[in-house]
């Protein structure tokens, strides 16, 4: 099935700090695009990938699961790591459940971590329901384009398939249990009107890591797709900022070990 147009991966080849982004569930590379491109523009390595079964129609996403997903991104980052001397990882949403799990799981291997409304929790009835339900019910109504600003629109699915979903929850489950692991420098940025996730989630995320310097930042204009909403310039400029201020410290770090 051909990708469709803007939901492709992007990739570009920059410096020695390496940023692997990644997208939100039903979601494509396209709600990340603008902020890979101003990490690019800013001489930095870049990678965007396309989760499995995203990015051309719900019916592919419904034999795809979790694992398939985090696969993706964890391939990106060994390959980042070959290439730069420093990676962060970032992500919107889901995107920032698979950016924890990374972190969790390659620890010194990742520098930092951006994440844009976490989503850690599938809430409500309907995640006791999945397990029986999928098998009832192919899909739900979508959850993409979450957006204030009127011009701006997501590229997402308008369908849930309900089989990915109950594999989305148990991934979920499965991060929320490593979130102790997560010891990297952490940057969340939160919108204050998010009609996806709702902000116990990200209350979670900052109350379970392990990490030592945190910082949150409250979007006071933006929905749940904050990367092309209203506050993305935003979140472009303090996540360019942290990388900055982490990879600097990194380098004189290691300058002192080589010493």
């Amino acid at each position: 099935m051909p990708v469709l147009p803007g939901a492709e991966p992007y990739r570009h080849e920059g410096g020695e700090t390496g940023v692997l982004l990644c997208h939100g569930f039903t979601g494509s590379p396209q709600s990340l695009r603008p902020w890979a491109r101003y990490l690019a523009e800013r001489d930095l390595t870049v990678s965007l990938p396309l989760l499995p079964g995203h990015g051309t129609r719900w019916e592919d996403m419904a034999v795809t699961a979790w694992p398939d997903w985090y696969a993706e991104v964890d391939r990106e980052l060994r390959l980042l790591r070959e290439r730069c001397s420093r990676v962060f990882v970032a992500g919107l949403s889901m995107g920032g459940a698979l950016a924890l799990r990374l972190a969790a799981r390659h620890g010194d291997a990742v520098s930092g971590v951006v994440v844009v409304n976490p989503a850690i929790k599938v809430h409500g009835l309907s995640a006791y329901a999945l397990p029986v339900a999928r098998h009832l019910v192919r899909t739900t109504r979508g959850i993409a384009s979450d957006i204030a600003l009127e011009s701006s629109a997501e590229l997402g699915y308008d369908r849930v398939p309900l089989h990915a979903a109950h594999s989305l929850r148990s991934f979920f489950r499965l991060v929320d249990g490593e979130l102790p692991q997560v010891t990297q420098p952490l940057l969340l940025l939160r919108s204050l009107r998010d009609h996806v996730v709702p902000a116990v989630d990200s209350a979670r995320v900052l109350g379970r890591v392990s990490s030592t310097d945190v910082t949150e930042i409250l979007l006071e204009q933006s929905y749940h797709v904050a990367t092309l909403d209203h506050d993305a310039d935003r979140i472009f400029a303090e996540s360019l900022a942290f990388i900055d201020r982490i990879a600097d410290r990194v380098g004189e770090e290691g300058t002192t070990a080589g010493g």
